[in-house]
């Protein structure tokens, strides 16, 4: 017999999905007794760190564009841009469901205390990003919207929840019976805890530290979808690593690296090569930008490529937070061009769901970065990564306090509880076959996690990065192999191993190019693979 569970909901991470979830289970009406477990600080997430927006289909009289748009947008203009983005792999009902409800949460967002951008008559400013075929993106500060929307669900979640870990590190997930029942937890003086939860939600965001040029900030290691390949719980499209086109440019090693955001594109920021000459479309979608940018650097001598502001209208005043990153680089936006290269940014994959969030797996639930209900599909279309967090956590909650306890057969995930693994066009089961986990013995020296980290980076930066092939997929295991041999490490460490052999192993079945999957020896769809690889 199981202990009775401490709290109905544990959420682990405290990004926008999981303190999004965290406000509304523990609202007065719901009131369900909430627990929040983060690595660093309840602000500490990808999420601060946010600057494009959040794209949202509002009315008329609540919005507007500052270059026209918004007033000749609609719910299925949003949805067609979505799809069209994710290159054939999103969900249409996943979709749906966010351009419906995504104007809803970003009200409600506002109505918790977030301070968006509005223009001089007083409505929400709408920007244009690549990928939008009209101005819909909702902003703060210009580029800073992660910031303002942390604050404010921080400030919320920190007056409603009822236990709050801070600094602890969530190591693996228990699950007895079938179910799950919580995780096993690491707190700040090393000792590990037993959280126990009748609900556990994976809200433990993204990893880009798989790469040793990434927007994410140190914490983002793969931690949950790491947990869940290791319990066994069903994860897919996890070859589909989004690259930021726009990176700032600068010293090695520095992370995470200052992103000059999608907005500036939108407001006329032009790219251009060594020659000074544009090369491609700054507004198509970030797969598109960022493989042109990754291509157009191998064709010179430079690691970078420059984003000429100069014609974004008051730029210093507009955009304060990217003015001050950019002059801390010791560069001046209104007289020079930016230097500019990819950087991982986003994966799109993650543990699957069915459309209100609950995984193959009774008790574990998962919204935002960490999951993949199918939203994305092959690339995720600019600003839509904190909607679906805000979406998708909130109907978690609400299916929780449903008495929902089984997923259903919808979203990425019902294919696979449909028929049972494979089927063409749907979704194509890969095993993941991973090394056996060397026997360390007593007075074996511990694994350096400095030196394993820096050497992951490299084999995924070198082998799996913007753009892939057979050979340096290879490599890049080849890599991986070395470095476990020597002992596999603990922790973050382990986490990014465990993902980094995932990402390759998908990224070698998958032999076509498809959105955020660039492979140079199949540079074309290949419509035969246009379902899932699930491990």
């Amino acid at each position: 017999m199981s202990p009775e569970p401490d709290l109905d909901l544990l959420i682990i991470g405290s990004g926008v999905a999981g303190l999004s979830a965290a406000v509304r289970a523990a609202s007065a009406d719901r009131g369900m007794r909430v627990g929040v477990l983060t690595k660093g600080e309840l602000s500490d997430s990808a999420t601060q760190w946010a600057q494009g927006g959040v794209a949202a289909v509002l009315h008329h009289s609540e919005a507007e564009g500052r270059h026209g748009g918004g007033p000749g947008d609609s719910l299925e203009l949003h949805a067609t841009d979505t799809m069209r983005a994710g290159a054939g792999l999103c969900d249409p009902a996943a979709v749906d469901i966010l351009v419906s409800e995504g104007p809803k949460r970003v009200r409600e967002l506002a109505e918790l205390g977030a301070v968006f951008d509005r223009t001089h008559a007083g409505k929400l400013e709408l920007g244009r990003e690549g990928g939008h075929s009209t101005a819909r993106v909702v902003h703060a500060g210009g580029a800073a919207t992660g910031a303002e929307v942390e604050r404010a669900l921080v400030e919320a979640a920190r007056s409603s929840a009822a236990r709050i870990w801070e600094s602890w590190f969530a190591a693996d997930l228990v699950v007895e019976g079938g179910r799950c029942r919580g995780v096993r937890a690491v707190d700040p003086t090393g000792r590990t805890v037993e959280l126990r939860a009748r609900h556990t939600l994976l809200a433990a965001g993204g990893s880009g530290q798989l790469y040793s040029v990434t927007t994410n900030p140190a914490q983002c290691t793969g931690d949950g979808v790491a947990m869940a390949l290791r319990a066994g719980v069903p994860v897919a499209d996890v070859e589909f690593v989004q690259f930021h086109p726009t990176a700032l440019h600068g010293p090695a090693g520095r992370a995470p690296r200052p992103l000059l955001s999608e907005a500036l594109r939108g407001e006329g920021a032009l790219l251009r090569d060594a020659a000074g000459q544009r090369f491609v479309d700054e507004l198509q979608p970030r797969d598109v930008v960022a493989a042109a940018v990754a291509a157009r650097i191998r064709a010179s001598e430079l690691e970078h490529v420059w984003l000429d502001v100069s014609g974004v209208e008051d730029f210093e005043r507009r955009f304060p937070t990217l003015t001050g990153s950019v002059r801390a680089a010791g560069l001046d936006p209104v007289r020079e061009w930016l230097p500019v290269a990819p950087a991982a940014h986003y994966m799109c994959g993650g543990v699957l769901t069915d459309l209100e969030g609950a995984t193959a797996l009774s008790g574990l639930w998962a919204a935002g970065e960490v999951a993949c209900s199918g939203v994305h599909g092959a690339n995720r279309l600019a600003s839509n990564s904190l909607l679906d967090g805000m979406v998708f956590a909130a109907r978690a909650v609400e299916a929780m306090l449903s008495d929902k306890d089984e997923p259903d057969p919808t979203g990425a995930l019902g294919p696979l509880l449909e028929r049972g693994g494979v089927s063409p066009g749907g979704t194509a089961l890969v095993r993941l076959s991973m090394p056996t986990r060397p026997v360390r013995q007593p007075g074996d020296e511990t694994v350096d996690a400095v030196k394993v980290r820096g050497a992951l980076q490299r084999a995924m930066t070198d082998g799996a990065g913007v753009v892939r092939t057979a050979r340096s997929l290879d490599g890049a295991k080849a890599e991986l192999d070395l470095l476990v041999a020597q002992g596999w490490p603990a922790g973050e460490e382990g986490n990014l191993v465990e993902l980094a052999y995932a990402v390759i192993a998908a990224a070698t079945a998958r032999t076509e190019s498809r959105g955020g999957h660039h492979r140079a020896d199949y540079p074309r769809h290949d419509p035969a693979l246009a379902h899932r690889f699930v491990f």
